[in-house]
């Protein structure tokens, strides 16, 4: 369906330098391919989406869509665009216009469709999305998932081959996250070739037959799926999959600031989109070392997210114990069954330098 060949982006910076986006890309697609592209902030991964539908002029290169090389002067863009759907992270929802003003728009403007028409295709689409009862709706009246789902439908009316989708789920609050992957993992179901940049990897995993991690301007390994995520082959790659973010804290005596530690744990949530679990994760370590632990220290506590699983735990670890604290009968029976209550799982385990106690979330 689209093969890239020898693909360079080089920009000039602010300061004069060369920044070369894109590095010798070569890839195939292939017709009901979900491709999920993953790798850090400014490996490439927009940028080659970008490309593919020439939103930005690639530097030098390939890119043959059905034999034909769109990168080539004087290829029609405006037809390739309506074959190609791109949905981006900022929605780019027309606010002048209701819900079904956005989605009619371009099949009236660009392929001559008539109002009657459109709007009874568009309100198929919005039902197939879970959105017909917001079709008069202005953009901003929706929330974030409800306007992602506005513009998946609004590429949808255009009937194209493929879809492009840059960081879809990466501006929405952690609660409307299930609803956008809800109708991308129709799509899938459906056949729908789409191109998927991507930070939610467990996302990528779950939904996508082909993974490419981007390195540095480069595709640096590709595979299914298992082969990235479970057995990849590459150091980087690895590195890149197995991420883990920590935030830690340090207990000396009794006089921290467990507040100034709340307020971390906040900063630190929003910047993984993890804020769901926060309420939990406080209310866990209020009980933890106020009472459970109270006399342990100095007390290590670590807050642990594991992207590509989106786990997340809470270690209390104590140095010099060799038993599990939670043994100690000196607090009440109901403590430890208001934070068993709260976790999804307790494991406590002796390490080299003490004890500990491990609290899934």
């Amino acid at each position: 369906m689209i093969s890239i060949r020898h693909l360079f982006k080089t920009f000039i910076t602010p300061d004069g330098n060369l920044l070369e986006a894109l590095k010798d890309v070569n890839c195939e697609i292939h017709k009901g391919e979900v491709i999920g592209i993953i790798g850090s902030s400014g490996c490439g991964k927009s940028t080659l989406l970008r490309t593919i539908n020439m939103m930005t002029l690639p530097t030098s290169g390939e890119i043959l869509f059905e034999g034909k090389n769109i990168a080539a002067q004087g290829y029609p863009i405006n037809k390739l665009r309506q074959r190609m759907g791109m949905v981006f992270q900022t929605f780019n929802l027309f606010e002048h216009l209701n819900v079904l003003g956005n989605i009619t728009l371009a099949p009236m403007k660009l392929k001559g469709i008539k109002q009657e028409e459109a709007e009874k295709e568009a309100m198929q689409i919005l039902h197939k999305v879970g959105m017909d009862d917001k079709c008069t709706a202005m953009p901003a009246e929706l929330s974030g998932g409800q306007k992602q789902r506005i513009a998946i439908a609004r590429c949808l009316a255009m009937h194209p081959d493929i879809m492009l989708f840059d960081e879809p789920l990466s501006a929405l609050d952690p609660s409307m996250v299930g609803e956008v992957q809800t109708v991308i993992r129709q799509l899938a179901r459906e056949g729908m070739t789409m191109l998927i940049a991507t930070h939610k990897l467990k996302f990528a995993h779950d939904v996508c037959s082909r993974i490419i991690f981007m390195n540095k301007g480069q595709i640096h390994e590709e595979g299914t799926p298992k082969e990235i995520f479970e057995n990849p082959t590459r150091s980087a790659t690895k590195a890149f999959v197995q991420q883990i973010y920590k935030l830690w804290f340090t207990i000396e005596g009794q006089d921290f600031d467990i507040v100034e530690m709340h307020s971390q744990m906040l900063q630190f949530c929003n910047k993984y989109n993890i804020v769901h679990i926060i309420e939990t994760a406080q209310q866990i370590i209020n009980l933890m070392v106020l009472i459970v632990l109270a006399d342990y220290r100095p007390l290590t506590v670590r807050l642990s997210f594991i992207e590509q699983f989106e786990r997340v735990s809470l270690d209390f670890m104590i140095k010099d114990l060799t038993t599990s604290p939670l043994d100690n009968n000196e607090f009440t029976q109901s403590v430890l069954d208001d934070i068993r209550s709260l976790s999804k799982e307790i494991i406590e385990e002796p390490t080299k330098k003490g004890f500990r106690v491990k609290v899934m979330l």
